[in-house]
């Protein structure tokens, strides 16, 4: 019974870390109720993270070595926080989310030109119906065009083309920088988002800053959200740790299901029929991708069982895989079947 319950726990990680992240946006429109623009949101807690990680895991500063992944990686982080924080604010949440999580198709893109992975033809169809269902979700006949209809849904379309450049860009890091702490890693991501966010919150009208009981309560949750992150974050790698990544990526669609369920108890939100089948399609797509891109190395050395390839659900920090062997033919099948792949 022990040894049942001690395997569980990784399970039970990644899905507390998609609750996590399928509630999030609920604490930050109470930011937003008190005056904290989205844009400040964003950078407040993910300084916040990025402190806390640091803090807790300074020794592993010395692991980082300068390359410009990290700077893009930074950017790439950015650009998702701000998307998914901003959009789940002014939007409806449901709909943000949905287009959030577009990955296998821009994954595919994205993987092709960075990580020089071929473009399957299982892999194009999954894009393509990802898309058809973003197209199902966003059509109208009052509207026409199957696109975004307002800056909140296309800052989560941006977020989720961010999560997924993030995906392929921590792939490529961990490949690259091989001696680079994993928390560093989330270090960079937090920073990134942090800098970002600052920077897009000079653009943004800024109300009048809460005073008073307001301040002390807004400044509470910057820190318990900041907090909250950097911890959920550090859970979800030790489950992503001990999880083959096509189960990971489809534990983490749970997120789907307690966005929808928290967005309906909270805010009212209820999906209507495009949305539902737009939205079907998505989360088939997500899930398929992990079926058919599974690993098909050979069985892991049971001396090494507690480090193994991260999912695509790790937009904040997914994998720890070693770096490729300069030795290996890029070429030879036998090398490449081996090779960890992006989650599209």
């Amino acid at each position: 019974m022990n040894a049942s319950l001690r395997q569980s726990w990784p399970t039970l990680a990644i899905m507390l870390g998609a609750s996590v992240w399928g509630m999030i946006w609920y604490p930050l429109r109470m930011l937003a109720a008190l005056g904290v623009t989205g844009t400040a949101a964003s950078a407040l807690t993910s300084g916040a993270g990025c402190l806390f990680v640091l803090l807790v895991r300074h020794r592993a500063v010395k692991s980082v070595r300068w390359h410009w992944l990290l700077p893009a990686l930074a950017l790439a982080a950015g650009v998702t926080n701000l998307g998914f924080v901003w959009g789940s604010i002014h939007g409806q949440v449901m709909r943000v989310l949905l287009l959030f999580y577009l990955t296998p198709a821009w994954t595919a893109l994205f993987a092709h030109f960075i990580l020089h992975e071929r473009l399957s033809w299982p892999g194009a169809a999954l894009a393509a119906l990802s898309l058809g269902g973003a197209m199902t979700m966003l059509w109208s006949p009052q509207v026409g065009l199957p696109v975004p209809g307002n800056l909140a849904e296309w800052a989560g379309l941006a977020g989720g083309m961010g999560f997924a450049m993030s995906n392929v860009l921590i792939l490529k890091t961990s490949r690259v920088l091989p001696e680079m702490k994993p928390e560093m890693r989330t270090a960079t991501i937090f920073g990134g988002a942090a800098i970002f966010s600052a920077l897009a919150s000079c653009f943004e009208a800024m109300p009048a800053p809460p005073t008073g009981a307001h301040a002390s309560t807004a400044a509470l949750l910057v820190l318990g959200l900041g907090f909250l992150l950097a911890s959920n974050n550090m859970l979800v790698q030790y489950g992503l740790s001990r999880v083959p990544a096509n189960r990971a990526s489809i534990i983490m669609l749970f997120e789907i299901v307690v966005t929808a369920l928290s967005a309906w108890l909270f805010a009212g939100e209820t999906p209507g029929p495009r949305e539902w089948a737009g939205g079907v399609c998505i989360v088939l797509a997500s899930a398929l991708s992990s079926w058919v891109h599974r690993t098909k190395a050979m069985p892991p050395d049971p001396a090494n069982q507690d480090t193994g390839p991260a999912g695509e659900a790790a937009a904040d920090d997914a994998s720890d895989e070693p770096a490729d062997d300069p030795t290996d033919d890029p070429t030879d099948p036998s090398t490449r079947k081996n090779r960890p792949r992006a989650m599209v």
